[in-house]
């Protein structure tokens, strides 16, 4: 994978390989959309409350511009979009107006690769149900804005809404700072683990800072006065505790490096471009960086399998078969940055002991994520 810095293209920034391969992918998954709808459901209270606040605002008049970053190709960008629809209709009541948005103004940003077509061919469908709705919510446009959210992607004080789902645990790169040296500094490890230097925590989480802070800067300049944003995220509430997929990867490789099946250089010189920050971490970064006041922080946990729980509609499986549809969705995700290093040839092995080594820990344990949300508001 390309280690070098993004470069600056006018107002948006080239994307590293992470990015075009990782990013871009997620929801062209079907298993995983399952994931991604939970979340959404769990955030829809801090949505509802979030749109309403913004309607409420004096300022605002009656024309919405709302943006959803990271919005990948799948069916899950429409559901969200659908939801605010909701909501405004049903926010009328309280501002005793006919229509508080005349126009929707919808823009649906991710990465230049993604499959933005595959979105169009679900529009027809999404303007029936709009139409349906009579005119509870005036004219609905939807637009694709191609670019990485690391920079900017609108003009200033244009936006009102910024929603994103799922996308900001990744970072633009991996720490550089990892591997610049003679001898890498998180050597036998792909991510931080418990046994991780202080090191290699402060080269990710000084990654994160930097990327977010851009964000934030970025998405303040975009956004018209008292706008508002509603971000939701992978996160952790220790900060110690490390417990993730890619974890459990990096245990297999090891184990697979130990074995001669995978050179140690490779693992040695490779770390994932993720960070799981905690609360205060990201209360941190929002407030160094100025822009925005925190209206909302909160955590909720979904299980590893909450995919699996909706494709099953008995969920009673055991151990091993969980452990393999867990690496199935995994691979799907992950595959592209790990063939890039470590070559197609082990993939199966890979994954087929990723499966077992799962269905091992899911005996010992619950296996969760800790996922952030938060709203906020343009300072």
């Amino acid at each position: 994978m390309e280690s070098r810095s993004p470069k600056m293209v006018g107002f948006v920034q080239e994307p590293c390989f992470c990015q075009r391969s990782i990013h871009s992918i997620l929801l062209y998954i079907p298993k995983l959309k399952f994931m991604q709808q939970k979340v959404i459901l769990k955030v829809k209270p801090i949505l509802e409350e979030s749109v309403k606040r913004l309607l409420h605002c004096p300022n605002f008049k009656s024309k919405l511009k709302m943006a959803d970053l990271g919005c990948s190709s799948g069916p899950n960008a429409i559901m969200v979009m659908y939801d605010i629809i909701t909501i405004i209709d049903n926010t009328k009541q309280s501002l005793n107006r006919e229509a508080p948005v005349t126009v929707l103004q919808i823009y649906l940003n991710d990465l230049f690769e993604n499959d933005f077509n595959n979105i169009f061919k679900l529009l027809p469908n999404f303007y029936q149900r709009v139409q349906e709705r009579g005119d509870k919510v005036g004219a609905c446009f939807v637009n694709a804005t191609p670019g990485n959210f690391y920079g900017r992607l609108f003009p200033n004080n244009y936006i009102h809404f910024f929603h994103s789902s799922y996308s900001l645990h990744w970072l633009s790169q991996a720490p550089e700072e990892l591997t610049k040296g003679t001898e890498p500094l998180n050597k036998g490890n792909i991510h931080i683990t418990t046994t991780s230097s202080p090191v290699v925590y402060k080269a990710y989480f000084e990654q994160f800072q930097r990327d977010f802070k851009l964000f934030l800067k970025s998405r303040s300049d975009e956004l018209k006065s008292g706008g508002i944003m509603v971000l939701t995220f992978i996160g952790r509430e220790k900060a110690h505790e490390i417990s993730s997929p890619w974890v459990v990867i990096g245990m297999v490789l090891k184990d697979m490096v130990l074995e001669g099946l995978v050179e140690e250089a490779k693992l040695d010189s490779f770390n994932l471009p993720i960070y799981g920050p905690t609360i205060e971490e990201v209360r941190q970064v929002i407030e160094a960086e100025g822009s925005f006041t925190l209206q909302t922080l909160k955590t909720f946990k979904l299980g590893w399998e909450a995919t699996l729980q909706g494709e099953v509609s008995d969920y009673v499986v055991d151990s091993k078969v969980r452990g393999e549809f867990r690496a199935k969705t995994i691979r799907a995700v992950f595959e592209p940055l790990l063939t890039a290093e470590f070559g197609k040839d082990v993939m199966d092995e890979l994954f087929s002991r990723f499966a077992k080594k799962v269905s091992q820990l899911i005996e010992l344990d619950t296996l969760e994520h800790t996922n952030l949300v938060m709203s906020m508001r343009k300072a």
